[in-house]
């Protein structure tokens, strides 16, 4: 059998990958992992600059190494960036970088994944890439003749470029709602096109974080959850339906254990809304040259377009043999836990009220039990 003998072989040098190679070495186990940037962290480095964490310091530390005490209670991107090198860097062996996967197969009893730097033979593999993978590009009506720049978030870094300009930005996601912010600090003014409906959350209540609550609250079912999340999102956000928002059919917990989204927390999005700095608009007709008709027949100008219509695992690519272990938008079936195939592993694309982080944790410790806990094939 050609390639590379491993015992492990980790997808994924972010948070998820870090952690379960740092769970592995805890327990003696050996793993490689293989990482397509230069540097951990590769998509908090690619992040829009104001980026911070939503979930606490002190819910988001990785297994084995907690963030300094000396963060603030929501780290900055920058201050997770180097969180995260850090953490790579007192592994005992350093990610493969620069390698990037291009397939895994199964291959007798052991698992052929295929690189751009060759072949790694191992009888376990962990994807750990991470739900937000793959950029989603809607298909805008007259994009062909709108003329200005049209960037995913992904490809946002900074509010500074667009001083002075109208920026329409599509979607309602935490993405989006925080790139509103961004652009109105940095003199811009920023129209958000959302169509459907959304549920908003605060990001504290009574100075308490919100995965704190969301932690308790699962030991609930989501409706009654939701009966609470009602009254508290009315008495610290107000009716967003007053500010041109529609609501969900549905609550937060829900959302997040039936739909497995997750709502938006709000960082200060709601009050430029209602101070007028963020105008909210429906849904997007078409464009024209400068300009964007929205579904009321509205027509305004607009110089930009940034989308925050999220993103996709790329999943499909890599398991190309295996279309059974991934769901219809191309997420695994199974997170953190044995998967339907002997010997592979999913960490981190479990959404949860408690935090990805955290979760990542959870099932960064659970997968190297499995590992461990196996006879060598």
């Amino acid at each position: 059998m050609a390639g590379v003998s491993a015992p492990t072989v980790i997808i994924g040098g972010s948070a998820a990958g870090l952690a379960v190679a740092r769970c592995l070495e805890e327990l003696g186990q050996a793993a490689v992992v293989l990482e397509a940037a230069d540097e951990p962290g590769a998509q908090w480095r690619g992040a829009y600059e104001r980026l911070h964490l939503h979930t606490p310091r002190d819910r988001s530390g990785l297994p084995f190494g907690p963030m300094p005490a000396t963060y603030p209670r929501y780290p900055t991107r920058l201050q997770v960036i180097a969180y995260l090198k850090d953490y790579a860097a007192r592994l005992g062996h350093a990610p493969r970088y620069g390698t990037r996967v291009q397939s895994v197969r199964r291959d007798g009893d052991h698992w052929l994944t295929t690189t751009s730097s060759g072949e790694f033979v191992s009888p376990n593999v962990v994807f750990a890439t991470g739900n937000a993978s793959i950029p989603v590009m809607p298909q805008l009506a007259g994009v062909e003749r709108f003329g200005g720049p049209i960037l995913h978030s992904s490809q946002y870094r900074s509010g500074v470029a667009f001083r002075g300009e109208r920026v329409l930005v599509v979607g309602f996601g935490n993405s989006a709602a925080e790139i509103a912010i961004d652009l109105s600090e940095q003199g811009a003014q920023p129209v958000l096109s959302v169509r459907g409906g959304v549920n908003v959350i605060p990001r504290e209540v009574l100075g308490i974080p919100i995965v704190n609550l969301g932690l308790v609250q699962k030991l609930f079912p989501p409706a009654v959850a939701d009966v609470l999340n009602g009254v508290l999102c009315r008495i610290v956000l107000g009716d967003i339906e007053r500010l041109g928002l529609k609501r969900l059919p549905y609550g937060p917990a829900v959302e997040v254990r039936e739909h497995h989204r997750i709502p938006v927390i709000d960082v200060g999005t709601l009050a430029l809304i209602r101070s007028g700095a963020i105008a909210v608009r429906p849904g997007i007709a078409r464009l024209e040259p400068g300009s964007v008709v929205f579904d009321d027949g509205r027509q305004e100008p607009v110089a930009a377009i940034v989308l925050g219509t999220g993103y996709r695992t790329g999943l499909e690519a890599l398991l190309g043999e295996a279309p059974d272990l991934l769901d219809r938008s191309g997420g695994p079936l199974s997170s953190g836990e044995a998967s339907a195939a002997p010997g592979l592993y999913f960490c981190g694309y479990r959404v949860v009220a408690g935090g990805t982080l955290r979760q990542i944790g959870v099932e960064a410790r659970r997968i190297a039990g499995l590992i461990a806990a196996t006879p060598e094939r």
